[in-house]
């Protein structure tokens, strides 16, 4: 096994890129229980005022809302062998989510088209006693899919074969308490007490999971070690005590009795970068009278005041370290950086224009990056874009500084709510990461909404 990872089949290329054939089971988990839940009450069909049509039409809607709602709930992600947490519980919240879904879409559809003259009782014709009975069966049986795939794998691989790591008392203790671990469920294959040999012994033992049992190794691995084995497909469980667990750390995993939690290279799973992009062009959708006419009015003004050029084109780093040119209004003079030397911008910047400080204030300079947005090389809410040769510095400097770049840079974002122009660049990656760690679509509405707020107080 290397970093590139061998040649795989069809079905293991498609795993990579997000397919899952646990997908189809749970698709046909959810088709069988609305169908076999509208046997039971009226037996074959025809079934009672709607075509058969409607509710083919009714059970296909349905599905394709259940099967969205496990994906952007994270359910399709890769879960580690060992220490796996419950899935009953979180798939009993996202069928409750889908199904309340169909409901109100259906109730949405029904009114509008009763608007247009129509007569027809349901567009989605699906009885909400069926419906509810489906949520609960639905829960149980993507559960027991869960089960039923993880004892084929297992069968087919075998146990997960186990690296451990750690000082000496640590791997003691490690010992003892696996010896209590029942017979294939896992193998300790390798044991590593120096923190940089662990990939080449993970390599040489083809392991499958790595156990970290001395938390201090922690800063010697991240990130760059923690990545290196992601990209050889194994798993790293990090074994917590009482002092990481005042941290605020959840979602705890138990092997062998000990507390572990999984530790990732990606702070954000693929499911949820994908709902957030969807999120930014709705907003953009939505909000496009607004901000064009704010886009439009801001560009004359700044050729009033400032003339030209109009914009001012930056490289700045984005998504994966990627760089790209970034356009904003420009609102220093055009000698701002003569010398060629990048320079963070202070409180009371000289080179700011007199009359462009307001643009500057309420960060109307900064509309032009929606046309980022819409390309996908920023986004509504996100770490501030900032410039390689910045980066660079901070990347030495700081510890874990390249994992803000794992989504696009926003317009907006927490460090640029709680922070100034002039906060140090080490505060601004803890408000950065806090978000990376608590992503929900809420928390990219609230600081929207908070943002509307610093711009309306002028505070930078």
């Amino acid at each position: 096994m290397t970093d590139a990872r061998r040649e795989l089949p069809l079905l293991g290329r498609l795993n990579r890129r997000g397919f899952r054939l646990v997908m189809v089971l749970d698709g046909l988990a959810v088709v069988g229980l609305m169908v076999g839940s509208m046997l039971w009450r009226y037996g074959v069909p025809p079934w009672p005022t709607y075509p058969i049509g409607a509710y083919a039409l009714s059970f296909t809607v349905s599905t394709v809302i259940f099967l969205t709602a496990f994906y952007f709930g994270g359910l399709y992600e890769r879960e580690p062998r060992l220490g796996g947490a419950a899935v009953l519980p979180r798939v009993a919240g996202l069928s409750l989510a889908a199904g309340s879904f169909v409901a109100l879409l259906n109730l949405a559809l029904t009114g509008l088209v009763r608007q247009r003259g129509s007569l027809t009782q349901r567009v989605l014709p699906f009885p909400i006693t069926n419906l509810v009975v489906v949520i609960v069966l639905v829960a149980i049986a993507v559960a027991v899919n869960r089960a039923v795939v993880h004892a084929i794998r297992t069968r087919r691989e075998g146990p997960p074969r186990v690296v451990l790591a750690g000082d000496e008392a640590d791997l003691d203790l490690a010992r003892r308490h696996l010896t209590v671990v029942e017979a294939g469920q896992l193998v300790v294959v390798a044991e590593v007490v120096d923190p940089r040999a662990v990939v080449e012994v993970a390599r040489e033992s083809r392991a499958t999971d790595v156990l970290l049992v001395t938390a201090g190794w922690l800063d010697e691995w991240y990130p760059r070690t923690i990545g290196r084995l992601d990209r050889m497909g194994l798993t790293t469980l990090l074994r917590v005590t009482g002092r990481e667990t005042l941290f605020g750390l959840d979602r705890l995993r138990e092997v062998g009795g000990l507390p572990f939690v999984l530790l990732l290279p990606q702070t954000m799973p693929p499911s949820q970068r994908h709902f957030k992009r969807l999120l930014d062009l709705f907003l953009l959708l939505v909000t496009a009278p607004v901000w064009l006419l704010l886009l439009g009015a801001v560009a004359l003004y700044q050729l009033a005041v400032a003339g030209r050029p109009l914009l001012f084109t930056q490289t700045r780093v984005g998504a994966g370290g990627e760089t790209f040119d970034m356009v904003k209004f420009r609102t220093m003079r055009t000698d701002a950086e003569a010398d060629g030397v990048a320079q963070l911008s202070t409180e009371g910047d000289p080179r700011v224009i007199p009359a462009c400080r307001w643009v500057r204030a309420t960060r109307a300079d900064e509309l032009p990056q929606i046309l980022h947005i819409l390309s996908g090389k920023m986004s509504v809410v996100g770490p501030r874009p900032e410039r390689p040769e910045l980066t660079k510095g901070f990347e030495k400097e700081i510890a874990g500084y390249t994992r803000r770049h794992e989504v696009p840079p926003g317009l907006t974002g927490l460090a640029q709510i709680h922070g100034r122009y002039h906060t140090d660049a080490e505060y601004k990656l803890g408000y950065d990461l806090q978000y990376l760690v608590n992503w929900s679509p809420v928390l990219d509405l609230e600081i929207i909404a908070r943002t509307i707020w610093v711009i309306l107080t002028r505070r930078v």
